[in-house]
């Protein structure tokens, strides 16, 4: 069996509690019935969740040699990124501090047992 297959993105402009949603769908699926489920899906957050789960499988077949059909979803979470600090101007001189969240997403795959 390989080891942990790993694929990072780091900085995505979506909240991780969005990107959590998506994320929960795809845990524990095979590698290709995830990405399939994840194309189809309206969240805009499933497009980065995708390319990092791509990115997961062409690690697997490269720099392992496994075969994607034998992959499944071990691992995946999104952690928070740095938050930007925005300001929108208010009446009577305040602001409203806006707050832009990013998040790290982290997919570890796995090989199946036969």
């Amino acid at each position: 069996m390989a080891e942990d297959i790993r694929a990072q993105a780091k900085y995505i402009p979506y909240s991780p509690q969005k990107v959590r949603l998506v994320i929960d769908l795809v845990r524990g699926k095979d590698v290709t019935a995830a990405i399939d489920s994840l194309r189809f899906l309206q969240n805009k957050a499933a497009l980065p969740v995708s390319k990092v789960l791509a990115s997961a499988m062409a690690n697997g077949e490269e720099n392992f040699g496994v075969s994607r059909d034998d992959l499944y979803v071990y691992e995946i979470f999104a952690d928070e990124a740095p938050s930007r600090r925005w300001r929108r101007f208010g009446a009577r001189g305040r602001f409203k501090p806006l707050i832009r969240r990013a998040s790290h997403i982290t997919v570890v795959l796995r090989e199946r047992e036969s």
